[in-house]
């Protein structure tokens, strides 16, 4: 779902693996669904693109909200990507949440280049 449309409180959150994907990450990744999405819940949106404040606010009031048991990040290699990751960082420390979160960093092919744990607290 996109994240400027997602519901900040719903039950499909409530015990979730979230996948909060950059826009462009799927159609780089042939595999999308089998590689990262299964058994996931999905959030797309760009840094770049839309309004980041009301990502970081929204995304902290999802993270408070509910009981989320992972994050996972997927961006893509280009710097306007990693603002995401620094979003998803900044919402975490608003809620006061240590959630386990993965920032995974694809190739312009969709080849994985890192996969970084963020540690609780990091902003």
């Amino acid at each position: 779902m996109q994240l400027m449309l997602a519901p900040v409180n719903a039950p499909y959150f409530n015990g979730a693996d979230l996948l909060i994907s950059a826009d462009c990450a799927p159609f780089a990744t042939a595999d999308f669904h089998r590689e990262f999405l299964r058994d996931k819940t999905l959030l797309i949106g760009c840094p770049k693109l839309d309004r980041i404040e009301h990502y970081q606010s929204k995304l902290a009031e999802i993270f408070s909200l509910n009981d989320i048991n992972s994050i996972e990040v997927l961006i893509m290699e280009v710097p306007c990507c990693s603002g995401l990751s620094r979003l998803v960082s900044t919402a975490l420390a608003i809620a006061q949440k240590d959630i386990p979160t993965t920032v995974t960093r694809l190739s312009l092919r969709g080849e994985v280049i890192e996969k970084l744990v963020l540690e609780p607290g990091l902003v």
